[in-house]
């Protein structure tokens, strides 16, 4: 690390001080990162071409392999082929995240989302749709990650679509540590939109704060509902938030002693083999495990992650 990287990772963690650190471990944390949602729209004044480049850029210089969750419809063109094949080339794996981005656990024809209720043969006909898309790239990794991270409200639902990815040779794409950089992302692009001379450094400090909070949240967790350190994958979003600044998170982590690992490592993890039986079924992984312990339900919180936790902070600092 620079010295440039290291003072802004330090300047960045001097408002972390009130969080409690991870404990009861002998070795560093591990963690990996994947993104999902690839697109070509760009945001924040960069072009599609600069987002990808800057966040492609930073996983080299880090020498970081990461995995791209991709979701068929927002890049089923020929600018999204080519965003696809420069993740391939860069080495990152390439992995399905459905072509719809249906809400699986969705139960009404009109709810107040506006998402659409989907039965199980219409979410696994979605699901291959994605296929050809991805298969045919050198890193194409059969893991599938379900959109939002809703596996399920039923019984027939959760244990069918488990059984359909098994037979198509799919492990599932969780992750341990989620969190809401989308929402954080939505708010700066909106900023700058209105104005493309605005300071962004708030949207980077609490961007930090937000993701090392829920790092050291479900690190913790990890540890007392398994009894030990698992190898954490992290969801982030290919969006402008990341590429302005994914370089700074990774500087955090690896300041704060995280060990950065490749994807492939992590899910060798057993963990990640483990299927939650729970309902409705989803959310971080380690959430969906603290679930099933039954000890932990003052702490769980429902949906794990989302908008709503985090715009009243935000407000508060007027991003």
């Amino acid at each position: 690390m620079n010295r440039k990287e290291f003072l802004n990772a330090t300047a960045a963690i001097a408002c972390l001080a009130s969080v409690p650190a991870g404990w009861g471990r002998n070795t560093a944390p591990e963690i990996a990162f994947t993104f999902d949602d690839p697109t070509t729209d760009g945001g924040a004044g960069l072009t599609w071409q600069e987002l990808d480049g800057c966040i492609l850029n930073t996983l080299a210089r880090k020498k970081a392999r990461a995995v791209l969750f991709v979701c068929g419809m927002r890049v089923d063109s020929k600018a999204g082929r080519n965003l696809i094949s420069a993740w391939d080339r860069a080495g990152h794996g390439v992995a399905n995240h459905s072509y719809s981005h249906f809400n699986f656990n969705a139960n009404e024809d009109n709810n107040a989302d506006g998402l659409k209720k989907v039965t199980l043969a219409e979410f696994e006909t979605d699901a291959l749709k994605n296929e050809p898309l991805i298969r045919d790239y050198s890193n194409f990794v059969r893991l599938f990650r379900y959109p939002f991270f809703k596996e399920g409200d039923t019984i027939e639902k959760r244990d069918g679509m488990r059984s359909f990815l098994k037979q198509h040779g799919y492990r599932i794409g969780r992750a341990t540590i989620d969190a809401s950089d989308w929402a954080i992302d939505g708010r700066l692009q909106a900023r700058a939109k209105a104005n493309p001379k605005a300071d962004l450094k708030g949207y980077r400090d609490f961007y930090l704060q937000h993701i090392w909070e829920r790092a050291q949240f479900y690190d913790s967790l990890a540890l007392r509902v398994l009894g030990r350190p698992v190898r954490h994958t992290v969801l982030l979003h290919h969006n402008a938030l990341n590429a302005l600044f994914l370089d700074d998170l990774i500087a955090m982590f690896i300041v704060q002693g995280w060990k950065l690992v490749d994807t492939e490592w992590a899910y060798a993890d057993p963990v990640y083999e483990r299927q939650p039986n729970i309902l409705p079924a989803g959310e971080s992984l380690i959430w969906a495990l603290a679930k099933e312990a039954g000890r932990f339900e003052k702490e769980l919180r429902y949906p794990g992650e989302d908008d709503v936790y985090e715009n009243p902070k935000m407000d508060a600092l007027k991003l």
